[in-house]
């Protein structure tokens, strides 16, 4: 036995959004015993696969237009207005688990869209979230992952800028300023949620205070990428797992201190698993 001591971060796991959306699949899969669900409730494989055992059914946009007289539920992320009108047409029951801080963004771009703002959102291309913020104008809103894909030169003089609320809240102030040092007028909307933006400087405190660090996530998650990179930069010896089978033992040396860490999509029962398999060395 290697005798290490190991502690799991107080603060890692589930934001709110994806715990209610949880929540409210759980009470439904109880009471019918099945429910379908539009894209991954979560980005977590470990989490959606227990909630398959469950009764959980994933669909896509492309079954979700052959499915008529059902209950589906509609995750954290949000969705475009086209899914709830869809829904009207198939005789769906949408059981909306759309985080609040999302729905709140929806409308504001909404709002923006029918005054006739040049809308830009800072977000990942294709990213469910960033999906439902589109909807909101037509999809005629320009995405942007990085300030590089912009054309500086011939961007309208006065923009609206909004944010998908996973990213970066120092990124997109930089991105900010590069457009207003470019002579660009911004209507700035930080749209970023605060429990996922804290989360960068929480890490970096815990990643200081361990030998080792194991950052638990679903390869799926944006936001599992960014704050394990966060971690690593902190503490190079930070390791990345899906599962507690993916830990080695040649990780570890006598009487050290370990760290696990995880996403805002990262169910607690799975980061005690691995502290579970970690004390097993």
């Amino acid at each position: 036995m290697k005798n290490l001591h190991v502690q799991i971060d107080t603060h890692s796991g589930f934001c709110f959004g994806v715990v209610y959306a949880i929540e409210m699949a759980e009470d439904m899969l109880d009471e019918a015993g099945y429910l379908y669900c539009l894209g991954d409730i979560v980005h977590n494989d470990e989490e959606v696969n227990r909630l398959k055992r469950k009764g959980l059914r994933i669909i896509d946009h492309e079954v979700l237009k052959e499915l008529k007289d059902e209950k589906v539920l509609i995750r954290a992320h949000g969705e475009p207005p086209s899914t709830y009108e869809l829904a009207i047409k198939n005789n769906l029951t949408l059981i909306d688990a759309s985080c609040p801080v999302v729905l709140k963004l929806q409308h504001r771009i909404k709002n923006s869209f029918d005054k006739g703002d040049s809308i830009y959102i800072y977000g990942k291309h294709a990213h469910a979230e960033v999906i439902g913020l589109l909807g909101q104008t037509n999809n005629e809103a320009v995405v942007f992952q990085d300030i590089s894909e912009l054309d500086l030169k011939t961007l309208p003089k006065n923009i609206t800028l909004y944010s998908q609320t996973t990213k970066s809240t120092d990124k997109f102030y930089e991105i900010n300023q590069v457009l207003k040092d470019n002579g660009i007028e911004v209507n700035t909307n930080d749209t970023i949620c605060r429990q996922v933006s804290n989360r960068d400087r929480e890490l970096r405190a815990f990643a200081t205070q361990f030998d080792k660090i194991i950052f638990v996530s679903g390869t799926k998650s944006s936001n599992g990428k960014v704050l394990f990179n966060v971690c690593k930069e902190t503490n190079p010896s930070t390791y990345f797992v899906s599962n507690s089978d993916q830990i080695e033992t040649n990780w570890f040396s006598e009487n050290e201190s370990v760290g696990i860490c995880g996403a805002t999509s990262t169910p607690l029962w799975l980061m005690e698993q691995v502290k579970e398999r970690v004390l097993t060395f």
